[in-house]
């Protein structure tokens, strides 16, 4: 090497590299090239297969620990509920109020008991299996007399315990024991332990993890849908569903360490350990993902090693990377230059990115600006159908007082006192579409709502002759809502439909109110229809005349009804006409017989279970 220049900016020498070239060999180099990559794959080669037993040795020691310390948290959990019911059915207090009838303050005891224990739940059933005292007041004074723990524990002596499937999906666990006093049987203790809190743990792992009982059932599981079937059976359920996923499927056992089960065409570590409870066992599937990327990391390592010393082997073997790197030389005086310019653009782009900071401060002061406005438009906008509704009565009622009909005038003046009141709950309301109203949301009959919204859109549809078809369910349709802001939904809807049909010789407007999962409520007219759907329910968006309309009522009406849990749809009727759609969650009735204090809790838990 010290015929090689001594600066990269010195000329080449042609004749000193034609010399130095022909002392090597190039079948020599070639040979040389060619070892290096058969000791590259070979090194390649071997290191995956002991990587890969290492790396698969190690992950599944980790799940067989990870599964011990699952099979220890639940053990304990079960032995900790087992002496519950041994020590609830010796309570003075229960058995007192089982022999006196008088089960006033059983229920709140129960509820004592169960934060301290850190049971699911509670229950005192008496000797005919009705729940007399239970920590969920769901279940009070309801029959128990055929169920596993009940029978069990009036055979025993001792504490039994019970597996009953629940109806909603799952198991549920209890330890009961019959409570006696003076040898006589006075009822029974259940508690269900919370077992489910361990699934719940259990999700934010990347394994599956379940425990089956001495059938091989399956009773506990991160995947719910495992629940009830047996192991093989719910491997099966999840078959491979794309050409991809079944040949990895078959190809997974070409490897060194194969797949010990296969979920939705991938290979799993399968480990298993046992739960010291009544032949309990208890497994986890791991994926080789974590395994695949520790190997590939160091194999990449190790390809990169062989790359660099293939191109420097390219690099001593090719002289002709001297006269490239004179090349070179040249370009990185160019990117000198360039990194000189990149420079100057960097701080030109500081100056506009703060400019850019300053400028989004005023859009954002503008912007607070823009809903004021929109509000404003908003106000107009709501106002003007009562504002119609109230000129209409007052030329009724003057017709009437001149006639001598003061009674009939005087209902008209309530009218308007009643559309007064309204105008200043719509004001009230409007704020919403600004800010998010804090309103306590209250059982809504939608019925009743679109009643009351016809009867406010009576004079408007007595001067257009429009006809109203109404179908309605013989059931009132309850939901969770602020009635003001409903009826203002529905009252936007009716009038777009009056404005939609003024070109139609024969006005017809469809009301259908239907219940099934959820309340539905459509509005169907015979007009021309909607041209632009995507731009609907876009603020200011509107197809009137300058001065009918702002286009803000279908922007309001959406988001009153976003608010409260529901969507707004529109589209185009197939016999013409535009169709506008409302869901909203329906209000059930055994939720509306909740008592007042647990309303707001038995709303919110409702749409999560669904």
């Amino acid at each position: 090497m010290s015929d090689a220049p001594t600066s990269l900016s010195e000329p080449l020498k042609p004749k000193r590299v034609a010399r130095k070239s022909a002392r090597f060999d190039p079948w020599r180099a070639r040979f040389f090239l060619f070892g290096l990559i058969v000791l590259a794959g070979v090194t390649v080669f071997m290191s995956n297969r002991f990587l890969t037993d290492r790396f698969t040795e190690t992950t599944r020691n980790r799940a067989e620990l990870r599964l011990a310390l699952y099979s220890g948290n639940i053990l304990s959990e079960l032995r900790r509920n087992s002496i519950v019911p041994q020590l609830l059915a010796r309570d003075p207090a229960l058995i007192g109020a089982l022999n006196s009838n008088d089960f006033t303050n059983s229920t709140q005891r129960l509820i004592s008991f169960v934060e301290e224990i850190g049971a699911a739940s509670l229950m005192l059933l008496d000797s005919d299996g009705r729940s007399v005292a239970a920590t969920d007041r769901n279940r009070l004074q309801s029959l128990h007399r055929s169920d596993q723990y009940f029978v069990d524990a009036l055979r025993s002596k001792d504490t039994v315990f019970s597996l009953m499937p629940r109806e909603s999906g799952g198991y549920s666990f209890t330890y009961s024991r019959r409570v006696e006093a003076n040898n006589d049987v006075l009822g029974v203790v259940v508690v269900e332990v919370d077992l489910q809190k361990f699934e719940r743990a259990w999700a934010g792992i990347s394994d599956a993890v379940l425990i089956t009982n001495s059938e091989g059932t399956i009773v506990l599981s991160t995947e719910p849908r495992w629940r009830g079937l047996t192991e093989e059976d719910a491997l099966q359920r999840q078959p491979p569903s794309g050409a991809i996923s079944r040949a990895i499927q078959a190809t997974a056992d070409w490897g060194a360490v194969p797949g010990d089960a296969y979920l939705r065409g991938e290979a799993l570590m399968r480990s298993q350990a046992r739960v010291p409870f009544r032949g309990w066992q208890i497994a986890s599937f791991t994926s080789y993902a974590s395994v695949r990327e520790r190997v590939n990391g160091v194999l990449a390592l190790e390809i990169m090693g062989f790359a660099i010393l293939l191109a420097l082997s390219f690099y001593f073997l090719n002289r002709k990377t001297a006269v490239r790197m004179a090349l070179f030389q040249r370009e990185s005086a160019e990117l000198r230059q360039l990194n000189i310019r990149l420079q100057r653009e960097v701080a030109e782009r500081q100056k506009v990115q703060e400019n850019l900071a300053f400028a989004e401060q005023t859009l954002a002061q503008s912007s607070k600006l823009a809903a004021l406005g929109e509000m404003s438009a908003a106000v107009s906008h709501e106002l003007n159908q009562p504002l119609a509704a109230m000129k209409t009565y007052l030329a009724g009622a003057k017709l009437l007082v001149g006639r001598g009909r003061p009674d009939e005038a005087l209902a008209s003046f309530q009218r308007i006192d009643d559309l007064i009141g309204r105008m200043g709950a719509i004001t009230q309301q409007l704020k919403s579409y600004a800010r998010k109203s804090g309103d306590e949301l209250v059982p809504v009959n939608l019925g009743d709502a679109l009643a009351s919204s016809l009867s406010m859109m009576e004079p408007q549809l007595r001067q257009r002759l429009v006809q109203i078809n109404k179908t309605l369910p013989q059931e009132p349709v309850m939901v969770l809502g602020d009635r003001v802001r409903v009826e203002q939904v529905m009252i936007n809807l009716l009038r777009n439909a009056l404005d939609a049909t003024k070109s139609v010789e024969d006005p017809q407007v469809d009301v259908l109110l239907a219940a099934g999962e959820t309340a539905i409520l459509t509005v169907r007219d015979n007009g021309q229809g909607i041209e632009d759907l995507d731009a609907l329910f876009e603020p200011f968006y509107t197809t009137k005349q300058p001065g009918d309309g702002v286009g803000l009522g279908l922007a309001i009406s959406s988001g009153i009804v976003n608010d409260l849990g529901g969507r707004m749809t529109a589209r185009n009727a197939a016999q013409g006409g535009a169709v506008f759609e409302i869901r909203l969650p329906i209000l059930h009735e055994s939720t509306t017989s909740l008592d007042e204090t647990n309303l707001d809790e038995a709303l919110v838990a409702k749409p999560a279970a669904e």
